[in-house]
């Protein structure tokens, strides 16, 4: 008897607790803190009401009639075919509807579409799997960094508890300024992308080869998070979008900054490495980079990405390992990081993958050598 009362308790309890779980799940859009953002949510509920309506008219009128005109109260079928007047009704009453609900639609993908006068403009590429902002016009005009995912990958490998913005943080996030006009024009390095940030209501594709544009203007400040929304290949889902909206004087300061950062990451591409300096650097760069395919381990996931730990690439001729990093490989998910990273970081990377793990090639490459190897 008291196990029965105690497996009807925990039944119970494990029933409210689901519910108080399900209870923090959201279920409509993320609130929007751009005027294109409200629009869409209102055009979102102002189409549910519509669709409601009608579903409670057409149904019960429906239903009404089934039960009012049933055989078991002495209702006969009516024999008729054609009604001019209900045909023109239910011809009339929908084209009004439609009608109706396309006049805010259009003048809402109007005004999705109007990118002119922006007070800053940002390129963003899309690569496997990062985003690169260059900010080509405005204030912060120069800066440019990549962002990539800064989730642990203990936590992805399921060896520590998840984040509470699992796989939707970065090391770089775009900052701008609350309350200006940005323009952001989309491109890609390698396969389509789409960049997506639902609070803004902005989603756009990013083409190899194109330049799309989309905008917003932040009304309140902040962290929002997007991503990726087209697959792009394995790991897609590790491709976020983190935009921080500060205040004017904020903003100016993180310019400042990231001027600052910029002259003092100008390094000397002749300056003379220690092999230790180049493995320490190139770890960092290997886990940012190159351990979501070819893993922490150096192991890879064959076929697709080949292990690095003992492969003839790492431990054979350099010369071919730092044109394989910098120009990538035709065909194959082996991305070209000629554009993404400094002669520093390639050198660094290559000086790690040959020394790493299994591999004991003993040497180190230099930045002056990737230098030489871009000519």
């Amino acid at each position: 008897m008291n196990s029965k009362l105690g497996r009807l308790t925990g039944g119970l309890l494990l029933a409210l607790y689901a519910g108080l779980a399900s209870a923090a799940y959201q279920l409509n859009f993320q609130p929007p803190v751009t005027r294109i953002a409200s629009e869409i949510y209102d055009l979102h509920m102002l189409m549910m009401y519509v669709i409601l309506v009608i579903f409670c008219v057409v149904f019960g009128v429906m239903f009404y009639s089934i039960y009012a005109h049933r055989k078991s109260v002495g209702h006969k079928a009516e024999q008729f075919h054609e009604n001019t007047t209900v045909e023109i009704i239910w011809t009339v009453i929908p084209f009004v509807i439609l009608i109706a609900m396309a006049w805010p639609a259009t003048k809402t993908l109007i005004a999705f579409k109007d990118t002119a006068n922006p007070d800053i403009t940002i390129k963003a590429t899309g690569y496997q799997w990062k985003w690169g902002y260059d900010y080509i016009k405005g204030e912060g005009e120069g800066v440019a960094f990549l962002s990539a995912l800064a989730t642990p990958q203990d936590q992805i490998h399921n060896q520590k508890p998840k984040g509470e913005n699992y796989l939707l943080e970065v090391d770089n996030p775009m900052v701008v300024p609350v309350g200006k006009k940005v323009r952001i024009l989309t491109t890609a390095n390698d396969v389509i992308h789409s960049f997506w940030v639902p609070a803004f209501g902005i989603k756009q594709d990013a083409i190899p080869g194109f330049v799309r544009d989309t905008w917003f203007k932040a009304e309140k400040e902040g962290i929002y998070r997007g991503q990726c929304a087209e697959l792009c290949g394995k790991d897609h889902g590790f491709m976020p979008i983190v935009v921080e909206v500060v205040s004017a004087q904020k903003y100016t300061k993180w310019v400042a900054d990231q001027n600052q950062k910029k002259a003092a990451a100008a390094e000397d591409p002749n300056k003379q490495w220690s092999a230790d300096e180049l493995k320490a650097r190139g770890e960092k760069v290997y886990a940012a980079n190159c351990a979501a395919c070819h893993q922490p381990t150096g192991k890879g996931l064959p076929p697709a990405f080949p292990a690095l730990d003992g492969s003839r690439m790492a431990t054979g001729d350099k010369n071919a390992h730092i044109g394989m990093v910098l120009n990538g490989k035709a065909g194959t998910a082996m991305a070209a990081f000629g554009k993404q990273l400094s002669d520093t970081d390639i050198a660094a990377v290559i000086t790690y993958e040959r020394n790493a793990w299994g591999n004991k090639a003993g040497d180190a490459v230099q930045p002056a050598e990737v230098k030489a190897a871009r000519k």
